[in-house]
């Protein structure tokens, strides 16, 4: 405890030398000293719709009102209940909030963020981000090749990823996969760990946490916990929020920030928390966690309100029933009481030191981000961890080539051996079966995922039925029903891309796709003979994409046969056949002018452009969306 009040009263009092060795290590290339991140009169508020969508009605919610701060090198814990704002305001100082609505100042060591604050501070969010078939060190090989400058050498990235990987205590499993689901992989420990790592490649001045407790048993949380302290101890400024810490992890705070309802109720050493609540009628039970009794305060609803205030100190103090009544909240009286406290006197004076000369809004001004290295040179690195993880996993691309060998043995079966006479028309009619740039990322992932496993599942389904079914045994005719069929599923694919991009709800996307595809069906002929379709729904044809496929597998099948000529078979419908005069009636070039289908050299391809027409709109869609979408909260 006395390291963590040492620590707090370097980043109240001693700002400026801290800045200073921070700059003199940086120079000698040894790890840099935190920064000092400040916070003036920050406020933060959303619109939130309600009602029905024909009258949906616009109202503003206030997120957070009026806070200040100042947190340096050391443990700076955020707390606060469910909904106080903690996690608004770690965004904040970390440049990762919406500007719309945010008003204020955040100043690094006294001056205004970086453009690149984002790029240079570190960020670990409460969900895992790592790449669950790579182990360890490539996930940290990842982040290293693309967040450090190119100008490092390799051998001086991986000295460096080396030192990361001994300083979180993951020497023993760095060449172990972090584990998916199906893969078992490091202890949920270590993986947090893992995810720290991820950051500290960069060395950065700041490193910002979300919650990083989440998830993890009470003991793996205090070793995480006493994981960052350590790091703090080396001069790191750690800034993080935490809902309810236990004890043993409360006691490792250096300053802590309390948030009640969007408002600032205490700021200062942790360690100071109790007699300052103390001081102003509040007393903690003995052997109560200290975390506890402050949410217990803020809630209202406890014996640390309803038994252990002590009123007799001053009447002013107690925020009873005629102050809720007049519309006096508890967070506004704990607000109120900070305000006149020594710990908001002195920071305020140190930040009015700080803050001297800087004026406007700094909040906007971190919001670009630069990028450290090139656009090939990220397309690479995404492209190459993309690869591993569908060799490393292959379960869901494995299962998906076996369901589709599978079904194309099913069809195969049913239709096997088709004729070339009037019977077999219709069974061939039946037969059809989204640490980088977003283009690096949107690339690669056509490269990796979208293309290759549309297109092998294809592959395997020509391969098993066509010859199954006995089609034209031409070889141009076989790789053209190939490329038609890789088409339709890679355009369609590219259609569930552009739908399902920036959709946070999936069961939305999963509807919307579901009931575009079962229009596409409807209009695809399958079920309905399309000339026969009324003019003013017959344009939804063009739209289909099975239309089109169906149709490329029509013309390349059908044209050139003639169904009389094969008489092996005596039924009724073929002596028919046979005793016509106009054999046109029984060639395929018949049937698909029945079908509305042009029988040319165009009448196939056309087919084939439009589905790359669509599939390009597709992606652009997808791309635009995923480019122009809200990243920030």
């Amino acid at each position: 405890m006395e390291n963590s009040n040492s620590l707090a009263d370097l980043q109240m009092n001693d700002v400026v030398v801290t800045t200073a060795k921070s700059n003199s290590k940086s120079d000698r290339g040894e790890p840099s000293t935190g920064s000092t991140v400040s916070f003036h009169d920050i406020c933060y508020s959303v619109k939130v719709k309600s009602g029905l969508p024909c009258i949906r009605k616009t109202k503003v919610k206030e997120i957070l009102r009026d806070v200040n701060g100042i947190m340096g090198p050391g443990m700076n814990a955020i707390l606060g209940p469910t909904g106080s704002g903690k996690s608004s305001l770690l965004d904040i100082l970390a440049g990762r909030k919406d500007p719309s609505g945010l008003k204020g100042q955040v100043l690094i060591d006294g001056a205004l963020q970086p453009s690149n604050f984002k790029c240079i501070s570190g960020y670990v969010v409460q969900d895992d981000v790592v790449m669950g078939t790579l182990t360890v060190r490539e996930n940290f090989q990842f982040s290293a090749a693309l967040r450090l400058p190119r100008s490092i050498r390799n051998r001086e990235k991986n000295e460096r990823i080396g030192q990361v990987i001994k300083e979180l205590g993951l020497t023993k499993v760095a060449d172990s996969k972090v584990g998916t689901m199906f893969i078992r992989g490091v202890s949920g420990g270590e993986r947090k760990r893992t995810n720290i790592g991820m950051e500290l490649i960069i060395d950065p001045s700041v490193l910002f946490l979300d919650e990083p407790t989440t998830g993890l048993d009470a003991s793996t949380a205090l070793a995480v916990l006493m994981l960052l302290q350590r790091m703090s101890r080396k001069g790191k400024t750690i800034i993080f929020s935490i809902h309810q810490p236990r004890y043993s992890i409360f006691k490792l705070f250096g300053s802590m920030t309390l948030l009640a309802s969007g408002r600032l109720v205490f700021h200062g050493p942790a360690s100071e928390a109790l007699d300052y609540f103390s001081g102003i009628g509040y007393s903690c039970e003995p052997f109560n966690n200290p975390a506890d009794f402050f949410l217990d305060i803020i809630n209202g609803d406890s014996t640390a309100v309803n038994m252990n205030k002590v009123v007799d100190l001053d009447p002013e103090m107690a925020l009873d029933a005629s102050d809720v009544k007049k519309g006096t909240t508890i967070a506004e009286k704990l607000a109120e009481e900070y305000s006149k406290s020594y710990y908001y006197s002195e920071m305020i004076s140190e930040l009015k030191k700080l803050s001297s000369g800087k004026v406007g809004n700094s909040v906007s001004v971190a919001q670009s981000i630069t990028y450290t290295t090139s656009f090939f040179h990220q397309l690479k690195w995404v492209t190459k961890r993309s690869f591993k993880n569908l060799l490393r996993n292959p379960q869901a691309s494995i299962a998906q080539v076996l369901v589709t060998l599978v079904l194309g043995l099913i069809v195969g079966a049913i239709f096997f051996g088709v004729q070339d006479n009037l019977t077999g028309i219709q069974n061939r009619h039946e037969y059809i079966s989204g640490y980088y740039r977003v283009s690096s990322y949107f690339i690669a992932k056509l490269f990796v995922d979208l293309i290759p496993m549309r297109a092998v599942p294809a592959i395997v389904l020509t391969i098993t039925t066509y010859f199954l079914i006995g089609l034209k045994l031409q070889p141009a005719a076989f790789f053209i029903a190939m490329l038609t069929l890789i088409q339709v599923s890679v355009t369609a694919a590219s259609l569930g891309l552009a739908v399902a991009t920036g959709q946070d709800i999936v069961a939305v996307a999963n509807l919307t796709i579901t009931v575009v595809f079962v229009l596409m069906i409807i209009f695809s002929g399958l079920l309905v003979n399309l000339p026969s379709v009324v003019n003013w729904l017959s344009w939804l044809k063009y739209l289909s994409i099975p239309r089109y496929g169906l149709s490329a597998l029509q013309v390349n099948e059908f044209a050139g046969l003639n169904f009389c000529n094969n008489s092996g078979s005596s039924t009724p419908i073929e002596n028919i056949c046979e005793a016509r005069t106009d054999v046109l009636t029984c060639t395929g070039e018949h049937y698909l002018a029945r079908q509305g289908i042009e029988v040319s050299v165009w009448a196939l391809w056309q087919n084939h452009v439009a589905l790359a027409i669509m599939m390009f709109i597709y992606m652009i869609i997808s791309y635009t969306k995923l480019r122009f979408m809200k990243k920030m909260s």
